[in-house]
């Protein structure tokens, strides 16, 4: 079958409380989908928000971020006053992190305060062994003011290896932390569920690394290359690319590779398998680390020094698909690459990755073997880019696509990408929408504002792009 596909975050759907999240507006994203026949909703990660709210820089790559738990659906649950929920940022088109965190928590803690421990909520404590762990870092985290785990209090930093008080001092806050999770699996499940039912899949996002300033990290520190006092001696990046003149320096810890394989890959399996639970496919970001990753002293101030180091690809997912044989994986398989890592996405049959902004002069791609994106979170939005190609690609590009007849290039541009060979192919909400490079997403090797806050005020202009995207998906046979 040929599918069709968009990609747009949980965060830049439109909502009443200054982000999108589990609430009414996801469902009718997902109705929006299904009338136009899409049959693939892609997200970014949804673990919790760490430095420069990046979803690649989380807290944890078990837990979820309270900030998309729905107030409206904890009015429903009785756990929260109608009247108490006000509208907060509801019109605007960037989300303000702090705030929103701070308007929510206050109501999450009104709705902990009249919570009533379950069975519902005893099996989800039971079934997964990763919560305890997590709250017990969040609680932590907080009483040293928020202080990154490896600045934290002796007695804290080393609980993992020691324990040397008993964590029931702080039970009232580690059950308020799993209040969080347990409301954020039950309204996320519930989305997933109904997207599935209407012929949806939901193809979700890891990154291949881990925050240092991680649950992660602070209970597995053997399982990363770390200095006695708990700082890397290593980082991760990427040498000096299209995309950066220094390379980007991501500054996650490197894995002890040695020690991973060792243990059978304990750390990696628990970590594919629990993200498996919440999506139908699972991306993972910069999949050549699996093959050669570059390896950049901690001391350095950029990624222009470090080495390529091999990585146990083959027996970490040869370990995996042991444990989990029907596993959906899509290999994020961008940049300078060298052919072992196709080998190695082969040798599994994942999928890789088309980029249109990137890929389009190049003629000997595969598409049996890709996914085709018209652009990605981290490419500038497909009708600003179309505005800063020289005249050689301009001409190529008109070239491609002369025999649509769209008065727009860029959708002149999504025609041509649903109408190649591809069985699946995605485009962005703001592609869709013809957006100008003000609603750029993600802007790599840079931190900060405007980065992960684009969100629509309102579905207007997504509707009327999905029109049209309904119209080119039953055109191309993507239906």
């Amino acid at each position: 079958m040929k599918n069709a596909g968009v990609l747009c975050p949980i965060s830049s759907l439109p909502g009443r409380n200054g982000i999108g999240d589990f609430g009414q507006s996801a469902y009718q994203f997902i109705d929006k989908l299904a009338a136009a026949r899409v049959k693939i909703w892609q997200i970014l990660p949804l673990n919790p928000l760490a430095y420069g709210n990046s979803p690649y820089q989380p807290y944890s790559s078990f837990a979820g971020d309270e900030i998309y738990i729905s107030l409206h659906n904890l009015v429903e649950e009785g756990l929260l006053k109608s009247e108490e929920v006000e509208a907060f940022n509801q019109d605007t088109t960037r989300v303000a992190y702090e705030e929103v965190r701070a308007y929510k928590n206050e109501l999450f803690r009104k709705a902990f305060a009249r919570f009533e421990v379950t069975d519902e909520f005893k099996e989800f404590e039971a079934t997964h062994d990763w919560l305890e762990g997590y709250v017990m870092y969040r609680v932590f985290k907080n009483h040293n003011g928020g202080l990154d785990w490896t600045h934290w209090e002796k007695d804290y930093k080393e609980y993992p290896q020691k324990q040397a008080f008993p964590h029931t001092l702080f039970d009232v806050e580690m059950l308020y932390q799993k209040f969080l999770q347990f409301y954020f699996f039950k309204q996320w499940l519930a989305i997933k569920e109904y997207a599935n039912e209407r012929d949806i899949m939901i193809i979700g996002d890891m990154p291949i690394y881990v925050g240092l300033d991680s649950a992660d990290v602070w209970l597995n520190q053997e399982s990363f290359l770390l200095e006695e006092d708990g700082s890397p001696s290593f980082v991760a990046g990427v040498p000096p690319d299209y995309f950066a003149k220094y390379g980007q320096r991501w500054g996650n810890p490197i894995y002890d590779w040695d020690y991973l394989k060792e243990h059978d890959f304990e750390f990696w399996t628990k970590r594919l398998g629990s993200a498996l639970d919440l999506y139908n496919v699972l991306r993972i970001d910069h999949f050549r680390g699996f093959d050669t990753y570059w390896k950049i002293p901690a001391s350095e101030p950029t990624a222009v020094i470090g080495e390529w180091v091999e990585a146990p690809g083959y027996d970490l997912f040869d370990t995996f698909f042991k444990k989990y044989p029907d596993a959906n994986i899509l290999a994020e398989d961008l940049g300078e690459l060298r052919e072992e890592v196709y080998e190695l996405r082969d040798h599994y049959g994942f999928k890789g990755m088309f980029i249109y902004q990137f890929h389009h002069m190049d003629k000997k791609f595969d598409l049996s073997k890709v996914i085709v994106y018209t652009g990605t979170h981290d490419n500038d939005t497909l009708a600003s880019w179309l505005t800063t190609i020289d005249d050689k690609e301009m001409a190529i590009i008109e070239k491609e696509t002369k025999d649509y007849n769209e008065k727009l290039l860029y959708r002149k541009v999504i025609h041509y990408c649903l109408d190649t060979k591809a069985d699946t192919v995605i485009v962005p909400a703001w592609d869709l929408m013809g957006l100008p490079t003000e609603c750029r997403f993600n802007t790599p090797g840079t931190i900060g504002e405007p980065n992960w806050m684009w969100r629509m005020s309102d579905f207007s202009q997504f509707d009327a792009a999905m029109d049209y995207f309904a119209e080119l998906i039953s055109a191309t046979g993507r239906d």
